[in-house]
C-alpha cells in the first residue's frame, strides 16, 4: 500500500514542482506519469483512455525533435483507447495490469501491426505477421503500443544510431548520445512520451540506457522471458526486459513479459524454475530490506583516472556506496583480477552466433514484405541500405563468414572452447557469491559519462559480465555529473545491481528500497518540463519521420 502510494505521488510531487506550467488546468499530465497514477485517473475518472493516449501522442508530436527517438507510430493506438473507454463505462469486466498504459517498444519487435525494421534501410519494408510473444503478452495485459522507438542499427552497438532513424540525442545533454542500443526507448521514456517502454540487451543494451537517462532496467535471467519474434544477435547472451522511471513499472512490466511461460520456440524458457513461474515481481517490493544485506563492489570495474568523464562517476558511486553503509549494508571490495570487463569481452558470443540465427530470422514464413533472406544479403545491398559503424566493421565482416560450427578468423577460439570459458566465469560468478557470503554485486554500468556523438563507440561499459553469465540485473540512477551549457540538469549516472540466476526479485526489491529510503535520484530533463496542449486527433494519429539527416559523418552509409 506504501509502495503504491508513493509510486502515485511522484507525479503530483513533480506537477508542484513546476512553477509556471503546473497551474493549467490538464485533464490528465502524462509528464512522469506512473503505471499507478495513469490508473488512478482512468479509474476515478478523471481521464478517459483516450486523453491519456492523446496527450503521450501530443507530446511526441511536439518534442520528439529535442531527441529524435521515435521511428514509427501505431495507426490503431486511438482506435483501441476508444474501445476501452466504452470497457470502462460499461465496467465490463477486471482490467489488465497494463490496462491502456501507453508503451513504446524497440522496434526490433516484432508487430504485426506496425513495422520492425531494427532501425535499418534493408528491413524498411519487412513486414512480421505474427506478434511476437512478449508484444502478444502486453496487449493481453492491455498495454497500447503507441509505436517503434529507434535504437543503434540492428542493436549492434551502444550509440543509438541507424540508417532509418538517424541520431537519437540524449536528452539531458545534446552533445551526447542516450547510450544503447536500446536508446530510443530509454530517450522516450525520459522524455515522458510513453509510460514506459521494451528493450532488448546482448552486452549492455538495457542497462545503457537506463543509466544514460536516469531510469530504472531489468536485465532479466536469461530464459525468464521468450525472445521468440525478437531481431537476434546471440542465442548465449539476447534477453528483453523493461524500461520504465520507478522501480514499481519495472516491476509490473517484467511479471507481464515473463507470463509468456514456456516457448517452445526459445528452449532457453525452459530453465525456469517451477518456483518462478507466475511470480508477481510488483507484489513482491515492499519484502526488501537494505540493512543486513551484503554487497560486493566490484572495484575492477572503475576507472580511477582523474577526468571529467570519470570523476562524476566514482564521486556519484562513492556517495551511494556511503548511503547504503549508513543504511545497515555491508559493502565488500571485490579486487579479484577475474572482473576486468575488457578481458572478459574476448569470450563474447555475438559474431559466432549472429549470421545463422539472422538468416533464420530473415527466412520465417511469417515474415512477408520485401526484405534480404540473409544476413550476407542484407549487406550486399545497394549504398544507402545502412550504417557502417568504425567499431561494428569487424565485427560484421567477421561475423558474415562465421558461424557456431566454424570459426574463420585468426587468433580467436574456437566456439567449442568459447562456450567452455564461458562455463568457467559463471561458475567463478558463483563462487564469489559463495566465499564472500554475497547478495548481490554493485558497480557503475559505465566507467565514463555516457559518450558524445560522434563516438566511434560507447567506451567503458561494464555489462558484459551478466551479458556473458545469464545473469539478472537492475540499473538504477545513482547521480548526475556537473552542470554544463549543453546538460542543464547534468549528465545521468546508473549503477548495475547483478545476482545469481533466478533473483531477479530479490534485486527489484533492492532497487525499490534504495528508492524508497535512501532519496529520489531521477531528475527530469528540462524541456521535457514543458506542457504540451493535447489534441483531438480525429483524423488519427499524427505522423513523425525521423531526422535521418542527423547521422554524423564518421558513420559511412553504404556496403562493407
Amino acid at each position: 500500500m506504501v509502495s503504491n502510494l508513493r509510486t502515485f505521488l511522484y507525479p503530483v510531487l513533480f506537477l508542484l514542482s513546476l512553477h509556471t506550467a503546473s497551474a493549467q488546468a490538464i485533464a490528465f499530465d502524462p509528464r512522469e506519469a506512473t503505471i499507478a497514477s495513469t490508473h488512478h485517473s482512468l479509474y476515478t475518472g478523471l481521464a478517459t483512455c483516450r486523453e491519456v493516449v492523446s496527450s503521450f501522442l501530443s507530446r511526441i508530436e511536439a518534442l520528439n525533435n529535442h531527441t529524435n527517438a521515435i521511428l514509427s507510430l501505431n495507426p490503431h493506438a486511438l482506435d483501441l483507447a476508444d474501445q476501452y473507454d466504452a470497457r470502462l463505462k460499461a465496467n465490463n469486466g477486471s482490467f489488465g495490469p497494463l490496462f491502456c498504459i501507453p508503451t513504446l517498444l524497440k522496434d526490433n519487435y516484432d508487430t504485426a501491426d506496425i513495422p520492425t525494421t531494427g532501425g535499418n534501410l534493408a528491413l524498411a519494408h519487412s513486414r512480421p505477421s505474427v506478434d511476437a510473444p512478449a508484444t502478444a503478452a502486453l496487449k493481453k495485459a492491455g498495454a497500447i503500443i503507441l509505436g517503434k522507438a529507434n535504437l543503434h542499427e540492428l542493436a549492434l552497438e551502444g550509440l543509438s544510431v541507424s540508417s532509418l532513424g538517424g541520431q537519437t540525442i540524449d536528452p539531458y545533454d545534446s552533445s551526447r548520445t542516450p547510450g544503447g542500443s536500446s536508446g530510443g526507448t530509454g530517450a522516450s521514456v525520459a522524455a515522458s512520451f510513453a509510460v514506459w517502454g521494451t528493450g532488448t540487451d546482448t552486452v549492455n543494451s538495457l542497462r545503457s540506457p537506463a543509466s544514460a537517462n536516469s531510469l530504472f532496467s531489468c536485465r532479466p535471467t536469461r530464459g525468464l522471458i521468450s525472445r521468440t519474434g525478437i531481431i537476434p544477435i546471440s542465442y548465449t547472451q539476447d534477453v528483453i526486459g523493461p524500461i520504465a522511471r520507478c522501480v514499481e513499472d519495472v516491476a509490473t512490466a517484467l511479471t507481464v513479459m515473463a507470463s509468456i511461460g514456456f516457448d517452445a520456440a526459445d528452449n532457453a524458457t525452459a530453465l525456469v524454475p517451477s518456483g518462478i513461474r507466475g511470480f508477481d515481481y510488483a507484489a513482491s517490493l515492499s519484502q526488501g530490506s537494505l540493512k543486513g544485506l551484503r554487497l560486493g563492489l566490484i572495484e575492477g570495474f572503475f576507472n580511477r583516472t582523474a577526468s571529467s568523464e570519470t570523476t562524476p562517476v566514482n564521486d556519484a558511486m562513492a556517495q551511494l556506496t556511503a548511503k547504503l553503509r549508513g543504511a545497515g549494508a555491508t559493502v565488500v571490495s571485490i579486487t579479484d583480477s577475474l572482473y576486468n570487463a575488457t578481458a572478459i569481452a574476448a569470450l563474447d558470443t555475438q559474431r559466432y552466433e549472429y549470421r545463422e540465427l539472422m538468416d533464420a530470422y530473415l527466412q520465417r514464413p511469417s515474415l512477408k514484405g520485401q526484405h534480404p533472406d540473409t544476413l550476407n544479403e542484407l549487406y550486399a545491398t545497394p549504398p544507402g541500405e545502412f550504417l557502417v559503424i568504425p567499431s561494428q566493421y569487424e565485427y560484421v565482416t567477421t561475423a558474415l563468414v562465421s558461424s557456431t560450427g566454424n570459426q574463420t578468423w585468426e587468433a580467436k577460439p574456437s566456439y567449442d572452447a568459447l562456450q567452455h570459458g564461458l562455463r568457467n566465469l559463471t561458475l567463478a560468478l558463483q563462487e564469489t557469491f559463495t566465499k564472500q557470503k554475497l547478495d548481490a554485486l554493485i558497480y557503475p554500468e559505465q566507467k565514463n559519462l555516457v559518450v558524445p556523438i560522434g563516438s566511434p563507440s560507447q567506451s567503458g561499459r561494464n555489462g558484459i559480465l551478466a551479458a556473458l553469465t545469464g545473469s539478472p540485473v537492475v540499473t538504477v540512477p545513482v547521480g548526475f555529473s556537473p552542470a554544463t551549457a549543453t546538460a542543464p540538469e547534468g549528465v545521468p549516472i546508473g549503477m548495475e545491481i547483478l545476482g545469481l540466476p533466478w533473483t531477479d526479485g530479490l534485486l527489484l526489491q533492492i532497487a525499490h528500497e534504495m528508492q524508497e529510503k535512501l532519496g529520489r535520484v531521477r531528475k527530469t530533463p528540462g524541456w521535457a518540463k514543458e506542457v504540451v496542449g493535447v489534441k483531438a486527433y480525429a483524423g488519427g494519429v499524427p505522423t513523425v519521420t525521423p531526422n535521418r539527416g542527423n547521422i554524423p559523418p564518421a558513420y559511412p552509409i553504404g556496403v562493407l
